[in-house]
């Protein structure tokens, strides 16, 4: 009986070792995650589990137009979230746009749509004032519980010629973070002029102005089909900050990176041109119809070939970004074939594209194909090679009604009906644009 109770004892001291043991370990990985060394007397999993307890989490905000929504902007909330835990982002209303800087393109329902889409906002306050004021600013830090007020590193200057920062910076609650060069609004209203420069001899005397004012630049060359050339110089790190894989091999070790095998695969492609509302819409509706949604964005040369030569407006990297930062998307084919699911190494009339069609489904395990019912494009049926083919004679693809009736023509029109305001807004963005140019120095960071 004395035997068993000293073997009894014994296993609890070797359990209690073990768990003991295995909260270390667990404690010393997240340590070495968080890229630093606690002092041994804060090494107790007590201590730590006591710290965590108390820690406040930090809410940064961040305010804009964010009118015609591109990855700039994802990527200053992108910093902004970085800069604390949870991001709460003001949307700047109709009324204060138009009195501060002039119409904007997209009303503030779209824009609404668009913000709430971007994977690193955790809360949106709409019809927040274009000017930060010592009521707003107190709003903000005693009932939303805001830490810090975040901006990019142009200058942000009030029609008074006043910094509409300046109450935030007094009271030692703003952060600075850099801007995305090689786009803005204004660079992007050149583009969409740019394609419609073959129109009446009344219509290019009306936009001729604008369009040599939106595309001067640093670099005033075109591309073959008249798109102008983008500053955006595209980089690996770029693509993976916006990407929601890790690169970190310790997570990898817990994570399932990609969907399980049983996943629901649902896909869907397209351009994505000028990533506007209704693209984020069908995205969620499609996102809702599985548990993985993979997205197939085209190649600039294929959205040339069948939306006319000046299109795409932005590159493939660009539209790349913009898809990335939406919350309903876990993947993305950087240049899929216009073709589900083709081989894009194969000539349109090879015999054995079908065959690769089939094999394209399989390797990424694809359930459902579904394409919306508003589109620049909806003959698909109609013509000779069907892009749809395969997955249609397979019994996965689906039709799904567009909640939006918007598509890029849409807001290039906006921009035509109304040219002659945005003339005015544009020219004096324009201006700040080059003066931060000139005046720009180094910021670390992103």
């Amino acid at each position: 009986m004395g035997s068993q109770n000293v073997e009894k004892e014994l296993a609890v001291k070797v359990l209690a070792t073990c768990l003991i043991g295995g909260v270390v370990m667990g404690v010393s990985l997240y340590v070495l995650s968080l890229g630093g060394i606690l002092p041994a007397e804060n090494l107790s999993p007590l201590s730590i589990w006591r710290r965590r307890r108390r820690k406040k989490p930090i809410r940064v905000y961040m305010d804009g137009c964010f009118d015609m929504m591109h990855y700039g902007h994802c990527n200053a909330l992108r910093q902004a979230r970085a800069l604390g835990d949870e991001l709460v982002v003001g949307v700047v209303s109709d009324a204060e746009i138009i009195a501060n800087k002039g119409p904007p393109v997209t009303p503030l329902n779209e824009r609404l749509i668009m913000v709430n889409a971007v994977k690193w906002v955790d809360e949106v306050i709409t019809e927040a004032p274009y000017a930060i004021t010592e009521e707003f600013m107190n709003k903000l830090f005693n009932e939303y519980n805001i830490d810090y007020i975040i901006h990019g590193d142009d200058p942000c200057i009030l029609p008074d010629g006043t910094d509409a920062y300046a109450l935030a910076k007094k009271a030692g609650r703003y952060k600075q973070i850099k801007r995305t060069e090689g786009v803005s609004s204004t660079d992007i209203v050149g583009r969409m002029l740019l394609c419609v420069r073959e129109r009446s001899i009344s219509d290019n005397h009306n936009h001729s102005s604008l369009q040599r004012q939106f595309s001067h630049g640093h670099n005033q060359k075109f591309e073959d089909g008249g798109t102008r050339i983008s500053h955006f110089l595209p980089t690996s790190r770029r693509i993976v900050q916006f990407s929601n894989g890790r690169v970190l091999v310790l997570l990898a070790m817990f994570e399932n990176l990609g969907p399980g095998p049983n996943a629901r695969i649902v896909y869907i492609d397209g351009a994505f041109d000028l990533f506007h509302a209704g693209h984020v819409e069908i995205l969620r509706l499609a996102r809702g119809l599985g548990d993985f949604l993979l997205v197939g964005i085209h190649t600039d040369q294929t959205v040339s070939a069948t939306r006319g030569a000046h299109r795409p407006i932005m590159n493939l990297h660009e539209r790349s970004l913009s898809v990335l930062a939406c919350r309903y998307v876990d993947e993305v084919i950087i240049g899929a074939p216009w073709e589900v699911s083709r081989d894009m190494s194969l000539g349109r009339e090879s015999p054995n594209a079908l065959c690769l069609q089939w094999s394209m489904i399989t390797t990424f395990n694809i359930s459902l194909v579904v394409h919306g019912t508003i589109a620049e494009n909806n003959d698909f049926e109609k013509e000779n090679s069907n892009p749809y083919a395969v997955p249609i004679s397979m019994d996965i693809f689906k039709i799904l009604p567009s909640p939006l009736d918007i598509t890029t023509t849409t807001i290039i029109k906006r921009i035509l009906s109304n040219h002659e305001a945005y003339q005015k807004r544009n020219k004096k963005k324009g201006e700040s644009e080059k003066r931060y140019y000139e005046d720009k120095t180094y910021v670390s960071g992103d």
